[in-house]
């Protein structure tokens, strides 16, 4: 995203110093955890059927762009939108899984960049010389430069419509429309099909206890993007928890009315379910990082950590229920509700980051940006 044009520019060294574990936080039983039943469970479970679901929604964004780049009517301008809506909610269920083809190709960056660089990608436009795979054009792409081109070029349809139909330079629009749904397809069909095929059995396969398995790399990853991701840009960045500064222009999907909050809450059910290791739409469960920390007997304050942790995220989602739908403008008039919510994701931070990776034994192998 390209709010970590700015987070990237407050990176300190993470510490321990202010969020220790206490003692209770240590293994009481030996760990025989069965990780190869845990990987099967996210991959076959969670992490396929969730990039399979995403996939076809691309595919319907594809098709949407396609059918509004034939015919760019209010009608069709609706229908691609609402496309645009549906797939940036259900992106939110696999942003997380930033292992194997999605690491190899930085699917996150291409996909979901934001604040989009507006200038550069009129520019891009204007000149009609661009080439979306270099690394310099990820907040030139993605959902956030749909959410431009959707929503962002003017106040009302009819003069969104004007880009694409009266504008002197109507037909680059429309290409560069095209050309970025479609990329966002490729991607993701891309990443998709490495899951299906080579990627699923050495992902299952790769149960060892340490810093290059499955279990200690996916782990990394996941509480990486819930601090990272989820807690510094959607909520801290635009807040200015760590600059004291609110920014409401690094809001995600900030010209969608009401999308942010909705994007948010997705990103979070996401987190919860795969920590109670939930199958991906179903109520059914399987072995978890719940589960793990139950087996080691993990507690912390004389209470289950698994509890805890599950608490907390009930209270940040309680919380959420004090969030205006837009972002943009809860920023702009009571920005104390976003640091509440920062507040209460930094709590999960402590338990996530430091409780349960040390009853894992499992070590932070990334760099935090906002000294925890």
């Amino acid at each position: 995203m390209k709010y970590f044009k700015v987070s990237i520019l407050l990176l300190f060294t993470f510490t321990l110093s202010s969020c220790n574990s206490d003692d209770e936080g240590k293994k009481t039983d030996k760990d025989n955890f069965d990780r190869a039943a845990l990987l099967e469970n996210w991959a076959d479970n969670i992490i396929i059927p969730s990039y399979e679901n995403f996939a076809s929604y691309t595919s319907d964004l594809e098709a949407k762009t396609e059918a509004f780049v034939q015919d760019p009517s209010e009608a069709a301008l609706i229908d691609l939108r609402e496309s645009y809506e549906e797939a940036y909610l259900q992106y939110q269920t696999v942003a997380l899984f930033g292992v194997g083809k999605a690491e190899a190709i930085n699917f996150r960056m291409f996909l979901n960049t934001y604040p989009v660089d507006e200038a550069a990608v009129q520019e891009k436009i204007e000149s009609g010389s661009y080439n979306l795979e270099l690394p310099s054009s990820y907040d030139e792409q993605g959902f956030p430069a749909l959410d431009l081109l959707l929503n962002g070029l003017a106040a009302e349809d009819a003069g969104i419509l004007d880009f694409y139909t009266t504008h002197s330079n109507a037909s680059a629009y429309l290409n560069y429309l095209q050309d970025v749904s479609s990329r966002i397809n490729d991607l993701t069909q891309e990443v998709l099909s490495d899951w299906q095929n080579s990627f699923r059995d050495q992902f299952v396969s790769n149960t060892a206890s340490s810093n290059t398995g499955a279990v200690d790399r996916l782990t990394n990853d996941y509480v990486m993007y819930y601090e990272k991701y989820l807690r510094t840009g959607k909520i801290g960045i635009p807040a200015g928890a760590f600059t004291g500064n609110p920014m409401p222009e690094t809001v995600e999907a900030k010209y969608s009315n009401g999308l942010s909050k909705d994007l948010y809450l997705k990103a979070l059910e996401t987190v919860q379910n795969f920590f109670n290791g939930k199958h991906f739409d179903s109520n059914e469960t399987g072995p978890s990082y719940k589960q793990y920390l139950d087996h080691l007997n993990t507690v912390k304050n004389s209470t289950d950590l698994s509890s805890l942790i599950n608490s907390q995220f009930n209270a940040i989602a309680q919380q959420a229920t004090n969030l205006n739908d837009d972002f943009v403008e809860q920023v702009k008039t009571e920005n104390t509700v976003m640091l509440q919510a920062f507040n209460e994701l930094q709590k999960n931070v402590v338990l996530l980051k430091v409780d349960m990776l040390q009853a894992l034994a499992i070590s932070v192998d990334y760099v935090d940006t906002d000294g925890d």
